[in-house]
């Protein structure tokens, strides 16, 4: 998005207002949060925060509150951020965390400094249009509380997207049925639905499909998602995973019910394969020899079962974790216009 949408005015706009009607018109407006997390996205911050800064102008009769959150980044990400910052120091707050907690836990905590009647999340890196927030906001303002805008497309490569349409398959037959098919990481809420989240304290958890969960019919619109045109994406594979995991335990009865079942399966194929050689040797008088079935079948059913292990200890330390009462992040500074005045 090259195009400001910030408009001239006449400087005569001012004459004849007085400063307590100027403070009051101030404090009538409503605010607009947008978090977003940062993390190693110096590169982009150049043309992320003007570009979230112009929306200023699209938005009359709102006052724009922009909250970057620093998860640990080790490139100059912070020192980008608070330069903007020294700018625009009653638009931009920055927060930033004591290391690298996540992705999830970013937005958590931007979610608990923001003051905003709504509140946005977009990524730094641009691929989601900044401009689509006005669209948004004109749905929040007839009464929507939860507008998402949804991948139809994305410009990344065959197998990602593959990987990534699985996945959504997966959640919306397991575990949310109504969760949209390109799933999204990119939309607007109510001060109602910020409130609730704020109050569900859950580590390990993805925080887009607990937006979703609290069942608030949302407006769904459906948008291309743009190639990342500058430095390179710090979501790996062993992070995908544990989103994966993150949602299906936190979500689904799913894979306990499914191991459940896979076991009871086997028990029943084993029954019946004592029953097939007792009756052999008994009535037939077949020996039944040969280690190689019997090899087969204990490697198989312990494989099962340790498979089965597995996801009960998921789930058993994901208790443990959520029992310890260990904070999700540590904010170590918040840079705040209003905490510093004070």
């Amino acid at each position: 998005m090259t195009q400001a949408f910030r408009e001239d005015r006449p400087c005569n706009d001012m004459a004849g207002i007085s400063e307590e009607n100027l403070s009051g018109k101030i404090s009538s407006m409503k605010v607009f949060s947008i978090v977003v997390p940062v993390y190693f996205n110096e590169p982009n911050l150049a043309d992320t925060v003007p570009q979230l800064l112009a929306l200023a102008g699209a938005l009359q009769g709102y006052k724009l509150e922009l909250i970057f959150v620093d998860d640990g980044s080790g490139d100059n990400s912070l020192n980008l951020l608070l330069e903007y910052r020294a700018k625009h120091p009653e638009t931009i707050k920055a927060v930033k965390l004591t290391r690298n907690f996540g992705t999830m836990a970013a937005l958590q905590a931007g979610l608990t400094v923001a003051t905003g009647d709504c509140l946005g999340v977009i990524a730094a890196d641009l691929q989601d249009p900044p401009e689509m927030f006005v669209e948004m906001i004109r749905h929040w303002e007839n009464g929507v509380k939860a507008v998402f805008g949804v991948r139809q497309d994305r410009d990344e490569p065959f197998l990602q997207k593959a990987l990534a349409n699985l996945f959504y398959s997966l959640v919306r037959r397991f575990a949310i049925p109504d969760y949209p098919n390109g799933g999204f990481d990119f939309f607007l809420i109510d001060r109602q639905l910020v409130d609730e989240v704020n109050r569900i304290r859950e580590k390990n958890v993805n925080l887009l499909t607990l937006v979703f969960w609290l069942g608030f019919k949302p407006v769904l619109i459906p948008y291309v998602r743009r190639k990342r045109e500058k430095g390179r994406s710090r979501w790996t594979f062993s992070k995908k995973i544990k989103l994966f995991v993150d949602t299906f335990v936190a979500f689904s009865y799913f894979p306990i019910r499914a191991f459940s079942t896979i076991g009871f399966g086997v028990a029943t194929v084993s029954f019946i394969y004592g029953a097939f050689i007792l009756y052999s040797y008994f009535f037939r008088g077949i020996d039944v020899r040969g280690y190689a079935p019997i090899m087969l079948v204990m490697t198989f059913t312990s494989g099962i079962q340790m498979t089965m292990l597995g996801v009960l200890g998921e789930y058993l330390w994901r208790a443990l974790d959520e029992a310890r009462r260990r904070p999700p992040y540590v904010i170590d500074e918040i840079y705040d216009e209003m905490k510093e005045r004070a």
